[in-house]
């Protein structure tokens, strides 16, 4: 039995045909001309792709408008940055110099209130020195609330001294205060 013989079909035919479809196949991938070669004159105008079409240039003029408005907002941002740490370094130099006068207040008002306290203090010694008769004079001239002030700081007995010279309605509301200046002191 011989071999049964396959008829081959000549190959110069197919080698044109596959050659025509990647030239066809790389004029689609590229895009352009591909179209018009194929559609006739039906189709788009082709496109360069150096020369950017008019939606295209209106959107790059929209975005470079909005980059040019950012940029502007970031400037005067900045700007107002370096106004704000200005004013911040102004503000920690004056809490500075307000804590300095202060402290420079306290010390002086602690100065004047020890030499108050001194004056007080001398000032009740001299009451003390002085004849009780004298010193009931002038307590009951004076308000209830000051005399009170100079008698708290006497000796008892030089205060019980002056207190016995004295009307019994000045001497009353002296006691009084005394008494109650301590009323709304905490006990404990």
């Amino acid at each position: 039995m011989t071999a049964p013989t396959i008829k081959r079909r000549p190959t110069r035919r197919v080698l044109p045909v596959v050659a025509g479809m990647l030239f066809l196949s790389a004029l689609v991938r590229l895009g352009a001309g591909a179209g018009q070669v194929l559609a006739g004159e039906g189709a788009a105008a082709p496109v360069e792709a150096s020369v950017p079409s008019q939606g295209t240039a209106e959107l790059l003029a929209a975005f470079k408008t909005r980059e040019e408005r950012i940029v502007a907002k970031e400037a005067a941002i900045d700007a107002r940055m370096q106004e704000l740490y200005a004013v911040e370094a102004e503000l920690a130099a004056q809490i500075t110099a307000l804590e300095e006068a202060e402290a420079s207040l306290s010390a002086t008002l602690a100065i004047a209130d020890s030499a108050a306290q001194e004056d007080v203090a001398r000032l009740a010694r001299v009451y003390e020195a002085m004849k009780p008769q004298d010193a009931a004079a002038l307590f009951g001239a004076m308000d209830p609330g000051f005399s009170a002030g100079f008698l708290g700081l006497m000796r008892p007995e030089a205060a019980a001294a002056v207190m016995t010279n004295l009307e019994p309605q000045v001497a009353y509301a002296i006691s009084a205060v005394l008494a109650g200046r301590n009323a709304l002191a905490p006990t404990e």
